[in-house]
């Protein structure tokens, strides 16, 4: 069966058509595009775009589809976190013709791609102890701080991903630079979450935050690159991996810190002893910060339940289209009854 997916985030919005049988194998992906989120008004004028430049007969013949989108999802009506689109599954069912549409949260659809990975789409950062069926969690940075739960279902032999919010959740500073970071963020926010920091925006208020704190001086070139960047946390980056810019360097080591922390407050909250995963767009970009032990130590930090952490895998997906492949599966299990 012929079935649409598309993950929908603030920056990009991947879609793609697959023919799909029942089961893991054989499937083989007919159209797939990228486009860039913020050169559309809405996911219609979009989706109108992609299946007008796909071939007509496969068009016309959709089982059904998922979307996977970054942000909350209430009675089949999608809010769009970082983007001003709402998509309404009973208006895209009629709009396009479409016999079955299911709106997912992205996070919820990286979820259930995870089971359509291989062992070398991921990155091992703690090989731990996998404890079959047990409870797993994903953690993503990119355009916003995803979260999402995996618990496993006896009556459907697969596990089931559970949606959260948790990127917003109140940001737990950990020592006196984190503290001072805090404060400095609350002087122009009400609500200083996670997000604010594990995230493209993020990156860029700790190195605002570093700069204005006066202990390491900016480099001119960074800051001509910043300014003149349509994605300024990728210079910031590129000068802490590449040019080992002192000022770079340590907000990205900050923010592998942080990150860490929240990862492991993810893995305590839900008892993942079946593994945390980490998404999103950020972490394969700086892969060799993340290994580079600030994450896991900071990860492991909890006091009397380290030895509990130390038990649990934790992989980076280095899959980007992990989100995509998660919709399309939960498409094709739409089309062929095994929702």
């Amino acid at each position: 069966m012929k079935v649409l997916a598309a993950d929908i985030g603030g920056t990009k919005t991947l879609l793609q058509v697959v023919d799909w049988p029942i089961g893991m194998g054989d499937r083989r992906v007919l159209a797939d595009r990228r486009y860039s989120s913020r050169d559309y008004s809405s996911f219609d004028d979009l989706l109108q775009v992609f299946l007008a430049e796909i071939d007509r007969t496969v068009a016309n013949s959709l089982a059904s589809a998922c979307f996977g989108v970054a942000g909350p999802i209430v009675k089949g009506i999608a809010k769009a976190t970082n983007l001003p689109w709402q998509l309404d599954s009973d208006h895209l069912q009629q709009q396009f013709n479409l016999p079955q549409i299911a709106l997912i949260n992205d996070f919820q659809a990286q979820g259930y791609g995870i089971e359509c990975l291989k062992p070398d789409d991921f990155a091992v950062l703690q090989l731990g102890e996998s404890e079959q069926k047990a409870p797993q969690a994903l953690i993503g940075a990119g355009t916003g701080l995803g979260q999402a739960l995996l618990v496993w279902r006896e009556d459907l032999e697969r596990y089931q991903v559970l949606p959260t919010e948790g990127g917003h959740v109140d940001f737990a500073p950990m020592g006196e630079m984190q503290i001072e970071l805090l404060r400095y963020l609350s002087h122009s926010l009400e609500h200083v979450s996670y997000e604010h920091l594990l995230s493209g925006n993020g990156l860029v208020n700790i190195y605002h935050f570093l700069k204005e704190n006066g202990k390491v001086t900016e480099n001119p070139a960074l800051r001509m690159a910043i300014n003149e960047s349509d994605d300024p946390p990728a210079a910031i980056s590129n000068f802490a991996l590449e040019r080992v810019d002192p000022l770079a360097n340590q907000a990205l080591n900050l923010f592998a810190q942080i990150y860490g922390a929240q990862a492991g407050n993810l893995a305590l909250t839900s008892l993942s002893r079946g593994g945390v995963f980490i998404g999103g767009g950020i972490a394969p970009k700086i892969l060799k910060r993340l290994q580079g032990g600030d994450f896991m130590k900071a990860f492991l930090n909890k006091g009397r339940l380290s030895a509990l952490l130390q038990q649990i895998p934790v992989k980076v997906i280095l899959e980007p289209k992990v989100g995509l492949w998660g919709a399309a599966l939960v498409a094709m299990r739409l089309a062929h009854g095994k929702s």
